[in-house]
């Protein structure tokens, strides 16, 4: 009877009684045979029937069809459903309950239409769902902001933030508090609901937790619209906004990690995701070896692990000082969790046991942050080997790691693992392949009678690529020496062999002295049977470019030839740079068309500069506009008082992107020239007594030049190469000697006739002549000109201790 009192306003007794009305709701009163007593308004409006025609009536006859046991009910039901013929004729479902009242034979009947019960209970169930939600409160609060009703209850107040008869203030820390109040209060005056705010509180009971909270709420007014407060559903998120910043957390490492090739940078990447989303410090730990590229060693256990910080997140916390990038890790103690993180488990560690896996000499501060109070260690597994372990801290008021964490963190290790072993295994391989091409290429500086040179080469991608560009500076007989530059098709491991298998090739056919042009087709063959060689798909990817110089000293001129590569720049002493016109030929990937060579006079002091299209082929300009600036670039770097290596390093960084497209190489060489006086010609008559001259002619110019100690060598080295080209050369001859750390001794004739050296039998009365020569001389050799052909050999020059310029030409020479 309470249930429903609060809700009855009048009911009218035979038009004479006390008035109470229902709202929404029907009420009759019955006496103890059914008669109606009392008839409210609502149910005249409910059945159409007045006061006076219900009252002194039994309720029965209002009803349309009665059930089965309601006539034979010796009382009243307590509750049912039942159908009310209305005045109009029209039925009326209503679902009723009787409630006897006390001290008295009377019943009150209350009654609604059956619809109308179902949208109210529908409505209950709702409202009593959200109000049986662990995480859910639902709260009223009055214009002071005062909690007035809640479904929370004295049980939840750990779970739940507000109580009734409380503030915000009395639950929630003071700050989280007044924030709070501050969005209700803003509701109140705008009447604009909230939705869904979310908010990071603490509770008075306990600080240093921090929960995340999603509040939302509405104004409250009473019938007349006056403010009575307002209603709040606040939402305990915490372990929605968990499991969310999990999900980006996972999204954020497979986004960021794994960019890099470069192992300490995939590192780095790795602890800057972890911390602070993750933990308030991140530590990730590599074994030495994996810095290098190489595998991990195997070991279980404690001990010296070899391993060092590889990566520190964030950079600018309070680190310990144990704890710096690239420091090694201290001995461990052989503690079961140190185990079982080395089986591949995710382990946390409280201050007190990561203490006790410290080992060795130094204190465990040393390694432990301030205020740490849990420490997750987890592997980095991949391909059967453990790389590392990523360490990450949790300080001061955080939250120690929960096991959904420990679980997440397994799959970051796991995809973090995997991006630093690739990193590793490509700098194994970069290495390996920048180790090949270091050893294919020459020294980047020479010194010789004939120039200086100074090599400079600029791998692709700052050094993450390697291709098949070269240089070469290659000493030939006769003080001369060869200028090559090249540039093979492709990148890679593939473009370094085939640039070492020509570079090869090239220095062999150099030491026949063969003409730049006659070298060059020879080396276009050799290119051929390399596609030839390759696999079916890589045929015509089998190619390169190539120039070609030989620059001779003594007659300062300089031969070259160009298979299809760009054009030398030459930088005169006077300090005028110009490019040299030459005819290119096709590229070494052609074979059967001809080349041509060019021949040009170089000046002492000259500088001639070799280079692959890496230089001048920017992209965003022409390769003549590249050109353009390279000649000016030299004109304005090459200067008499500057090193060559200076002036190369110089032009790179002033020419060459921060990070090349293509490998870069240059090749500088600065001119010399073997004075006058270092030489001496003599023409052959084609008489057998002239090799008695020839003698003589020898040893005069040697006793000028004070070379006594060779007198007797050289005189039968001239004997025997003079006798050879009278005897089976062709005049006319010449004979050449050459003076500077070596003593050049060069005889000339017109025959094509290749010697031989062979093994005279004891019989025989010549065939000993070239076999002397090869004893007595340091080396020995013969070249073929247009229509000539000459024989050469050399002989080291030991100074006499009191030629200051011979001793400057022997120690170059040494």
């Amino acid at each position: 009877m309470n249930a429903y009192a609060n809700n009855a306003q009048s009911i009218e007794s035979g038009g004479t009684g006390r008035a109470y009305t229902f709202d929404g709701l029907a009420a009759a009163m019955l006496d103890n045979r059914g008669s109606v007593v009392r008839w409210s308004r609502a149910a005249e409006d409910l059945t159409g029937v007045t006061a006076e025609e219900a009252c002194g009536h039994p309720v029965l006859e209002l009803v349309a069809d009665l059930p089965d046991d309601l006539p034979r009910a010796t009382q009243i039901p307590a509750s049912g459903r039942v159908r009310l013929q209305h005045r109009r004729g029209n039925l009326i479902d209503v679902t009723f309950r009787t409630l006897k009242v006390d001290d008295s034979e009377e019943f009150l009947v209350l009654a609604v239409p059956t619809h109308h019960v179902a949208d109210h209970e529908q409505g209950a169930a709702l409202l009593r769902a959200p109000s049986s939600q662990n995480r859910i409160t639902i709260a009223l609060h009055d214009m002071d902001l005062t909690t007035v009703q809640t479904n929370a209850t004295p049980s939840t107040l750990d779970d739940r933030p507000v109580q009734p008869g409380t503030r915000l203030c009395d639950v929630l820390c003071t700050e989280d508090a007044e924030n709070l109040e501050a969005v209700l209060r803003q509701v109140l005056e705008t009447g604009a609901p909230l939705v869904r705010r979310n908010e990071l509180v603490s509770r008075r009971h306990d600080p240093a937790r921090r929960h995340a909270l999603s509040l939302s709420a509405f104004r409250l007014e009473d019938a007349q619209g006056c403010l009575t407060g307002v209603a709040a559903l606040y939402i305990d998120s915490t372990d929605a906004l968990r499991t969310r910043r999990n999900l980006d957390l996972a999204r954020e490492v497979a986004e960021q990690v794994g960019r890099s090739l470069d192992v300490v940078r995939t590192a780095q990447d790795l602890a800057n995701v972890l911390a602070p989303a993750f933990g308030d410090l991140t530590t990730v730990v590599l074994a030495q070896s994996v810095l290098d590229g190489d595998e991990p060693p195997k070991r279980l256990g404690g001990g010296d692990l070899h391993l060092c910080a590889a990566a520190l997140a964030p950079t600018t916390a309070a680190w310990p000082a144990g704890i710096k990038c690239g420091n090694p890790v201290p001995p461990l103690s052989d503690h079961p969790l140190l185990r079982s993180s080395q089986h591949g488990k995710t382990v946390v560690y409280g201050r007190d046991d990561f203490a006790a896996l410290i080992g060795g000499p130094q204190p465990a501060e040393d390694f432990l942050p301030n205020d740490a109070h849990t420490v997750m260690v987890a592997p980095l597994y991949a391909r059967g080997l453990t790389l590392g372990n990523i360490v990450v801290w949790r300080t001061g008021r955080s939250d120690p790691f929960s096991e959904d964490e420990t679980d997440l963190m397994k799959q970051i290790a796991s995809r973090g693992a995997l991006a630093i072993d690739n990193a590793r295994r490509y700098t194994r391989e970069h290495r390996a392949a920048v180790a090949l091409q270091q050893r294919l290429l020459p020294p980047a500086t020479t010194d010789t009678p004939a120039a200086e040179t100074a090599g400079v080469y600029l791998p692709a991608g700052g050094g993450a690529d390697i291709g098949g560009d070269w240089y070469d500076a290659i000493a030939l007989p006769s003080l001369r020496l060869a200028l090559v530059a090249g540039d093979v098709v492709g990148h890679g491991m593939p473009a370094s062999a085939t640039m070492g298998r020509l570079r090869a090739a090239i220095q062999t056919l150099a030491d026949l002295e063969l003409e730049p042009d006659e070298l060059l087709t020879r080396i276009a063959d050799l290119v051929q049977r390399l596609a030839a060689e390759a696999p079916p798909g890589d045929h015509d990817s089998i190619g390169a470019t190539c120039l070609y110089a030989v620059y001779d000293p003594v007659t300062q001129r300089c031969a070259l030839a160009s298979a299809g590569h760009p054009p030398p720049v030459l930088v005169r002493p006077d300090g005028t740079a110009e490019t040299i016109g030459i005819s290119p030929g096709p590229t070494l990937s052609v074979s059967g068309m001809p080349y041509e060579t060019t021949t040009i006079d170089l000046e002492p002091g000259s500088i001639l500069a070799l280079y692959t299209d890496g230089l001048i082929d920017r992209g965003d300009r022409d390769i003549d506009q590249g050109l353009r600036r390279l000649t000016d670039a030299l004109a304005a770097s090459c200067r008499p008082d500057r090193a060559l290596d200076e002036t190369g390093r110089t032009l790179l960084a002033d020419l060459v992107a921060q990070v090349p497209r293509d490998d870069v190489t240059l090749l500088l060489a600065r001119t010399r020239a073997i004075p006058a006086q270092d030489t001496a010609h003599w023409e052959i008559p084609a008489d057998p007594a002239a090799v008695a001259e020839a003698r003589e002619w020898t040893t005069r110019q040697l006793a000028t030049w004070g070379l006594d100690e060779l007198l007797f060598t050289t005189e039968l080295i001239v004997s025997e190469l003079v006798t050879n080209a009278i005897r089976y050369g062709r005049p006319p001859s010449e004979l050449r000697l050459i003076r500077h750390n070596v003593l050049v001794c060069e005889v000339t004739d017109s025959s094509s006739t290749q010697p031989r050296l062979r093994r005279a039998r004891t019989t025989d009365e010549g065939g000993r002549g070239l076999f002397l020569v090869a004893q007595l001389a340091t080396r020995w050799g013969c070249r073929h000109g247009q229509n000539c052909k000459t024989i050469w050999s050399e002989q080291h020059i030991e100074c006499p201790p009191d030629r200051a310029q011979g001793s400057t030409r022997c120690s170059a020479a040494r």
